[in-house]
């Protein structure tokens, strides 16, 4: 079977004196029924592709399944009388979730499990599901949780009663996936956040309980395009905080929990390029804030004077704070420092970092634990390392191994090993890599490889156990992630010189790492795939135009790859959010740079490696018809005979099937043909 070969209808656009031809803008419309034949085709064309590859797609999907544990459970987190956690059995698709109520950690063995929301029995009716958010009330009687059932970011409000089973008919639509629902402390009001036509969270409502929704109250409305809007409760339940926020400004409000009709307080009004993060501790409020301070430092004001400030530690620039967790009893900070994660607890004014065995390691400090709370659960992992979850003793300090996640199948971590090297980027800038393998991998000369990276919004590519990596670590393939500049691994001004004018840098720093790769002997172009999701697959679509030469294969996976088209269109859900991480094309400079690297505008008549593109028809966040405008036009223009395959997901979203096993099906199907690429047979 031949690939599709869509045709071209001439669409020119004249901005900046710049024609741009743009035969493939027709795409555009999923109404069309063209539109959605040439996806079909593209669909079919992939299933002919990997038909050759069954028999190394099911190898590889049998042995992550393999690696399924007979069960996976958090560790439980204590509310009151109550510990909440979540778990898994290996033949279910979705987590349950459940709860035990016990006055202790030590009696939670002989207390009976009540499960809160099963979400498999939810997944039943429907091929796609996705729950986000759930919020207890702070009388352990009421459960809200969000759904979706389409992949967009259109979420359901639903509330169960958790004493009866039953649920309420309290049901709001429109609501956003994330940070955007919180309860009244007396449990009688809700307030949430919906989404305008271009799924922007954007209005504050409150709802109490038992009325028609049409009678909720409009709180706030974030009117301007550039700033979402989102909501989260102090940990000490006190304070609802309100939050609207760009890529570079922050300003927030507040609401008393204890009086949620006693309206909105302003904590600091919004000025351009100043962001911080507010939280609640004892007589105060905490303030996380970058003016002054690139870094970001600790502030601190009484309740009843907003306007005063004083630092509570002293500001050190090779800290990168980004949260805080206020206890009753102690504060503690999360960050990064030495390019890794880091957490800290306040002691007589100075910050004191929790130490770690291993060189290479992420931590992070859970979530949503109860201010009143005698431990603080910290959770632990690296290349090797399972995900290892801690209690720390607010009293004593002393650390409690509560569990690690279970690895089904043989795995002995001394058989593996992890690294951190790093390449010289174009002007002289030191950029980081994680590496693991398989002990020998690399003893015999080069190896076939994988090199992943991100490179946007400040987001960290920070090392984490995998265990559905094993079986492809076990045939020798090596992994690697580059640390490039547009993440915020080195501080900061890491995502500063990789955004806007700057943004170059992220393509060059990655071509950097597979340079270094190469000339060290630890690969070779023909044994080197690049894979990248979303931003990400920006990143190896600029790669592909810039030094396609390097790789023999790349994945780019819901990739945004028509930059100057979708930041030019205001209707598009996020374009305007995103003008302080890309730029504005609407400005000449912004408009030339970013035609510079956008992939679809640099396509070439020259040969491109492999490619293996990923897209889903309602993905809010990267239109389907990017990554399909993207493919037609290599099509055209390519002179390799490289195979280009496009997977539309025609009933889900940006982050593909739901279902974990699902998920390994897409996974295995994609492991196959890079494999498949890189000269890896499945043994």
């Amino acid at each position: 079977m031949k690939p599709p070969i869509a045709k071209r209808i001439p669409h020119p656009h004249d901005l900046h004196g710049d024609v741009r031809e743009d035969d493939y803008y027709w795409m555009r419309d999923r109404n069309n029924p063209d539109v959605i034949d040439y996806l079909e085709a593209e669909n079919r064309y992939f299933d002919e592709v990997m038909t050759p590859l069954k028999t190394q797609t099911d190898k590889i999907y049998e042995r992550m399944i393999e690696r399924v544990p007979d069960s996976e459970s958090e560790a439980p987190v204590q509310h009151g009388n109550f510990f909440y956690y979540s778990r898994i059995d290996k033949d279910l698709q979705y987590s349950m979730h459940a709860r035990k109520k016990a006055a202790s950690r030590e009696q939670l063995a002989d207390a009976s499990e009540e499960v809160t929301l099963d979400v498999n029995e939810l997944a039943e009716t429907s091929d796609y599901l996705n729950v986000t958010i759930q919020r207890v009330s702070a009388d352990h009687r009421l459960l809200a949780y969000l759904e979706n059932r389409d992949g967009s970011d259109r979420y359901t409000l639903k509330i169960k009663n958790l004493e009866t089973g039953e649920h309420l008919a309290d049901t709001i639509p429109n609501v956003y996936l994330f940070g955007s629902m919180e309860w009244s402390y007396d449990g009688q009001y809700i307030f949430y956040v919906t989404v305008d036509e271009q799924q922007r969270p954007y209005r504050l409502w409150r709802h109490q309980l038992g009325t028609n929704i049409d009678q909720d109250e409009l709180i706030y409305e974030e009117v301007d395009t550039t700033f979402v809007l989102h909501i989260f409760k102090s940990q000490s339940g006190k304070f609802i905080f309100v939050e609207t926020r760009s890529k570079t400004t922050t300003e927030m409000h507040m609401i008393d929990a204890h009086d949620p009709q006693s309206g909105i307080q302003l904590i600091d009004a919004r000025r351009k390029g100043i962001e911080y993060d507010v939280e609640h501790w004892g007589d105060d409020l905490l303030i996380l804030t970058n003016e002054g301070a690139v870094n970001f430092q600790l502030l601190r004001c009484p309740l009843d004077n907003l306007q005063f400030r004083e630092n509570v530690v002293a500001y050190n620039e090779n800290r990168y704070l980004l949260a805080m967790y206020p206890f009753r009893d102690s504060l503690f900070l999360y960050g990064r420092e030495n390019g890794l994660t880091q957490i800290w607890y306040v002691k007589d004014g100075e910050l004191v970092k929790l130490e770690w065995d291993e060189p290479l390691y992420t931590v992070s400090v859970e979530s949503g634990q109860s201010y009143e709370a005698e431990e603080v659960i910290v959770h632990y992992q690296s290349l090797l390392t399972p995900k290892t979850t801690y209690s720390i003793s607010l009293k004593t300090g002393e650390r409690h191994q509560l569990q690690v996640a279970p690895v089904s199948g043989d795995y002995d971590p001394s058989d593996y090993r992890q690294a951190q090297w790093w390449a010289k980027a174009d002007d002289g800038v030191s950029v980081p890599m994680t590496v693991v393998y398989r002990e020998g991998a690399l003893d015999s000369g080069t190896a076939p490889l994988i090199l992943d990276g991100y490179g946007s919004y400040g987001a960290t590519e920070d090392p984490h156990f995998n265990p559905y990596r094993l079986p492809v670590l076990n045939q020798g393939v090596v992994f690697v992630t580059a640390q490039v500049r547009g993440g915020s691994e080195m501080g900061r001004h890491w995502y500063e010189d990789g955004k806007m004018q700057q943004k170059r840098n992220t393509f060059t720093d990655f071509v950097a790492v597979a340079n270094y790769l190469i000339n060290e002997g630890y690969t070779t172009p023909g044994q080197l795939a690049a894979v990248g999701g979303s931003a990400g697959g920006m990143l190896v679509g600029a790669v592909a135009n810039m030094a396609g030469n390097l790789f023999k294969v790349i994945v780019p996976a819901v990739p945004f790859v028509d930059v100057v088209t979708t930041m030019l269109d205001e209707t598009i859900p996020l374009t305007t959010l995103e003008w302080d991480e890309w730029g504005d094309p609407r400005t000449r400079d912004d408009y030339f740079y970013m035609k510079s690297y956008s992939p679809y505008d640099n396509v070439e008549a020259k040969a491109y490696p492999h490619l293996y593109i990923t897209t889903g028809l309602n993905d809010p966040r990267v239109a389907f018809w990017e990554p399909a405008k993207w493919v037609a036009r290599l099509r055209t223009f390519k002179t390799d005979d490289h195979t280009i395959v496009l997977k539309t997901n025609m009933g889900a979203g940006h982050y593909g099937a739901s279902g974990r096993f699902n998920h390994l099906k897409e996974a295995a199907e994609t492991y196959a043909f890079v494999l498949d690429k890189i000269g890896v047979t499945v043994e």
